[in-house]
């Protein structure tokens, strides 16, 4: 889990300081992107190439050749071949999540990644995806120099053009649950902005009596990327006895200043509400924990 270090107001384009480590969650965020050349790069990731060379084409099973029409209308994965292409597909996605992959034509593990990206496409149709691949030309090595890209795949994700979180040398399964987690707009998941969105996620819920769990984190909490899949499920499963809401503290001051009242150091923290009191909470990621958490405040005995 991380630990919120400051609790001290600041303006939203001031990023949090770094949360702590925990040896358990390995949550270190990185919130500038990766440019130093000593750290370790993943073994899922390849150096990208910037000669001259003529590339070859990326293929992969669930595409033909990109740069075909018919590939990028049945997959909605945008191909960027331009810095004014990238800038203009981010200025029409407005507050939509954007999710790039950079890419590069020599890179296996671009390929094995790749797919899944197109499956997410098919199904998320409140999202942009967009592929970029760095060593197609000298407009597309520009752009990724403008971007700090130096091992593909590489992640990244905007909102209103604002890049919000970016990964490198992940799997298919923290690929979904980042797209989950920044993009999430149709679940049933209530999204709290405020204070006030809070209040009245209690007062609505006085009267039938259903448990509220409320799931504070941060935007850039890998512990809190990593559960909320289980959280959209069980939103699903049990929608008929609980609520399920979600806020990220550094969202604004309002949200930070709701964590510091509720006293929240770390996250994720799981608050349980009933009939608005605060009758428990939950600190981890841990599903089976979560799950065995919201059961005992539904009256069910667990035994750990």
């Amino acid at each position: 889990m991380a630990t919120i270090t400051n609790f001290l107001p600041r303006s939203l384009s001031s990023p949090l300081n770094k949360p702590n480590c925990n040896s358990t969650f390995h949550s270190q965020f990185p919130f500038l992107p990766f440019s130093t050349s000593t750290k370790r790069r993943p073994k899922s990731t390849t150096t990208l190439e910037t000669s001259n060379r003529t590339p070859n084409v990326v293929v992969s099973k669930a595409t033909a050749a990109p740069g075909t029409k018919k590939a990028e209308r049945d997959e909605k994965v945008q191909r960027v071949h331009s810095v004014e292409e990238f800038d203009e597909a981010l200025h029409a996605a407005k507050n939509k999540l954007v999710v790039v992959e950079f890419a590069a034509s020599h890179s296996h593990h671009s390929r094995q990644i790749y797919p899944f990206m197109v499956d997410l496409s098919r199904t998320c149709n409140d999202v942009v995806f967009l592929l970029v691949v760095g060593d197609e030309s000298e407009k597309t090595k520009e752009l990724c120099t403008r971007e700090k890209i130096e091992q593909v795949p590489h992640f990244s994700f905007y909102k209103s053009m604002e890049k919000i979180h970016e990964e490198e040398g992940i799997g298919p399964d923290q690929l979904i649950g980042d797209v989950l987690y920044y993009g999430d707009n149709h679940s049933a998941v209530e999204q709290l902005h405020s204070r006030q969105d809070v209040e009245k996620l209690i007062d609505d819920h006085k009267v039938d009596h259903k448990l509220i769990v409320l799931d504070v984190g941060l935007k850039h909490c890998g512990p809190c990327v990593k559960v909320y899949p289980t959280v959209i499920k069980l939103s699903k499963q049990m929608s008929d006895s609980v609520v399920f809401a979600r806020m990220n503290g550094d969202e604004n001051d309002s949200c930070m200043q709701f964590l510091k009242d509720m006293d929240v150091v770390e996250v994720p923290t799981f608050l349980f509400i009933r009939d608005g009191e605060i009758c428990g909470r939950y600190v981890g990621s841990g599903k089976g924990e979560l799950i065995g958490e919201i059961l005992r405040y539904q009256g069910v005995r667990v035994t750990y």
